[in-house]
């Protein structure tokens, strides 16, 4: 056995050794956690608290307002964000770097002072919406705008913008035409990974909406933790199982749309 040999299952062996370490610290709170959701009854293994749960009232309704609060979020960043990208990817690929740099402030400004900065802004007239439902949803689109956007751009990335564009023009389709019937259904799974992150953003958000005072899915269960023991424990469990219920959508979306894109886009050339 060479050099060469030993060295590749060397590095094999270590690239197992950190995958397997990596989905025992990931994996094994998960594990505790949903055992320890099940000891709601002394002595005996049950979904009791799941049973509590979701015959909690105020769990429909929190978490149909969080549903509502991702659903509008995702419309209003994708009629954001695709013209958007569209347009700088086309014309404007000088503003390219500017805008990436403002789609990334959401990481370093901390949620708890924009929570504020809206308070104080928009408390007062002219402006005065604090309480309207409209400036919650306009948070969560600046909230999930760094994934939402990034995952647009590669999308368009991924496809001849320049050539799809021109090939309508010379068809005769106007530029909403083109944008909502030729470039939107080539990026359509690049827009779903984006939905479905800004998604499980506005699910597990807490600071905007209970600073903002509106019904969500993570100020219940703050006020979960604070009453109960188990309840949270499952409703952690039950947050788990929908983020990767979302993602298991995308897979599935991706691998019936996958060749229809390719086409498409094979037919734009």
């Amino acid at each position: 056995m060479n050099l060469t040999t030993v060295k590749k299952h060397g590095g094999k062996i270590w690239a197992w050794f950190w995958m397997i370490l990596g989905i025992l610290y990931f994996f094994l709170p998960l594990i505790a956690t949903f055992l320890f959701s099940l000891r709601a009854k002394l002595n005996v293994l049950s979904f009791t608290a799941y049973q509590h749960v979701f015959n909690d009232s105020n769990f429909v309704y929190n978490f149909s307002y969080s549903v509502l609060w991702g659903v509008l979020t995702i419309i209003v960043g994708v009629l954001i964000f695709v013209p958007t990208a569209y347009l700088i990817r086309l014309k404007l690929p000088q503003f390219r770097i500017p805008v990436e740099f403002i789609t990334m402030l959401p990481f370093v400004i901390p949620a708890i002072v924009y929570v504020f900065s809206l308070v104080r802004t928009f408390s007062q007239p002219p402006l005065l919406i604090v309480d309207s439902p409209v400036l919650l949803v306009a948070a969560y689109t600046v909230l999930s705008m760094p994934y939402m956007y990034s995952a647009i751009d590669t999308g368009l990335r991924a496809i001849d913008v320049r050539t799809l564009t021109e090939a309508g023009q010379s068809l005769g389709a106007g530029w909403g035409t083109i944008l909502f019937r030729i470039i939107l259904p080539n990026i359509r799974v690049a827009i779903l990974s984006g939905a479905f992150l800004s998604f499980a953003i506005v699910i597990g958000e807490l600071i905007l909406a209970q600073y903002l005072v509106k019904p969500a899915f993570a100020p219940y269960m703050t006020y979960l933790i604070q009453q109960k023991a188990y309840e949270p424990a499952a409703m952690a469990i039950i947050s788990f199982a929908l983020t990767w219920a979302a993602m298991g959508v995308i897979q599935f979306i991706g691998r019936g749309s996958g060749g229809g894109e390719q086409s498409q886009i094979a037919g734009g050339h």
